[in-house]
């Protein structure tokens, strides 16, 4: 069977746009939550924070390939740049056909369908929509923003699934990888951050509103006293590559992906259930040929939902016991939705390539229904050989990653 091996990334995410900025924010425990003032216009609206991106070139893609996308796109497809200039593919390799692209997002740009739907409702017409709308909107916006813009003609897909759509990509693309469909894949997803999406969660009462004035102490996965989800944007793109292709044209390696799973609940829409999530994490053990002592930290989706805190808590020590530790990344950054996969995958390649485990923010008292789990608070040291991330979608759609060290 074929290894699979990362060799470039690029990200942008609400605690910063490269390595430095990132490990910056998690050693010092800086958030990325910030007030949304703009958002009380939204009458019924109670939640008004967000995890938001700063400091994003736009220019750096040329205008003509910008009038495509909207921000969704704008952020992979930054990303993506910066990934392929990473790990130095060449226009030739990148056009051969044995490169593919798997990206993707919750649904295409929430602004673009604002607009879309303000113009038809204001004025029964559709005369001042662009033909370049539909480009915005459609769910693979993505995926295919990134094709077109670098000449893709391999395999390129968009598992659009919410939460998972990110982990979906990169766990698809290593399966594309390993069973010789393609030699290399750009993968990952991307976010954009709107006030219907803080809706969503506002009208399930997930949402965090008790810190609307206090944005940087929210939000609080398995705390007791947590409020909900915050939600958040960016976008992330890794380049995964076939070993002994990437050994050939003399590329660096990040890590190795050796084990993925992506099952379904097949229970509830909305609710999770420990059950699917367990079995998810026992089947990427399985795929990666490992026991599950061997895993050296795990990066916990935690969104800070009492019922996913509580399912992925109970989930992860009826697997693991309370030795392994693990932490909650999006207490810094909220909930980046579609990029949250691979947000999480490239920090726990940061972590890997440092022996440093990044800390749980904001947790002050665990939920008694989430003990018997390691929770770290403070930056830890450990030597970090396999690491686990999780992600858990509404659908009961589950991912589990899991990540060595190259050698």
């Amino acid at each position: 069977m074929r290894r699979v091996v990362v060799t470039g990334y690029g990200i942008i995410s609400p605690i910063g746009n490269n390595k430095e900025e990132i490990k910056n924010s998690f050693y010092n425990k800086q958030s990325g939550v910030v007030a949304m003032p703009e958002w009380e216009k939204i009458q019924h609206l109670k939640s008004r924070v967000a995890g938001m991106v700063k400091n994003v070139d736009e220019k750096i893609l040329d205008r003509k390939v910008r009038r495509s996308m909207g921000k969704v796109a704008l952020y992979s497809t930054i990303c993506a740049k910066t990934a392929i200039e990473d790990a130095n593919l060449s226009e030739e390799l990148l056009k051969s056909g044995r490169v593919g692209v798997a990206a993707a997002s919750t649904v295409g740009s929430p602004q673009a369908y604002e607009d879309f739907f303000y113009e038809i409702f204001k004025t029964s017409s559709i005369k001042e929509i662009t033909s370049m709308t539909f480009l915005k909107v459609m769910n693979h916006t993505t995926a295919a923003n990134i094709a077109v813009n670098y000449g893709i003609t391999g395999r390129v897909f968009s598992p659009s699934s919410a939460c998972t759509s990110s982990s979906q990509s990169i766990g698809m693309s290593y399966e594309t990888i390993k069973y010789g469909i393609q030699d290399v894949m750009i993968a990952g997803g991307a976010e954009e951050v709107h006030h219907t999406t803080a809706a969503t969660f506002d009208i399930l009462n997930v949402a965090s509103s008790n810190y609307n004035d206090r944005p940087s102490l929210t939000p609080a996965p398995f705390d007791r006293d947590r409020d909900g989800i915050v939600v958040g944007e960016g976008g992330g793109i890794v380049i995964l590559e076939e070993l002994e292709h990437a050994k050939k044209r003399g590329a660096k390696i990040y890590c190795e992906i050796i084990g993925f799973s992506s099952l379904c609940d097949g229970s509830h829409m909305s609710t999770p259930a420990k059950e699917g999530m367990s079995a998810t994490m026992l089947a990427a053990i399985k795929d990666a040929n490992i026991a599950k002592e061997q895993i050296d930290y795990i990066n916990a989706h935690a969104t800070a939902t009492e019922t996913g805190d509580v399912a992925e808590s109970q989930a992860t020590k009826e697997v693991f016991g309370n030795k392994t530790p693990l932490s909650a990344t999006k207490s810094f950054t909220g909930h980046t939705l579609g990029a949250c996969g691979v947000h999480e995958f490239i920090y726990s390649m940061f972590m890997m390539e440092d022996n440093k485990m990044y800390p749980t923010i904001h947790l002050q008292n665990i939920d008694p229904r989430c003990e018997g789990i390691n929770v770290i608070t403070d930056v830890t040291s450990k030597d970090l050989n396999i690491i686990l991330t999780n992600n858990f979608a509404f659908g009961g759609i589950n991912t589990s990653i899991i990540m060595k060290k190259y050698s």
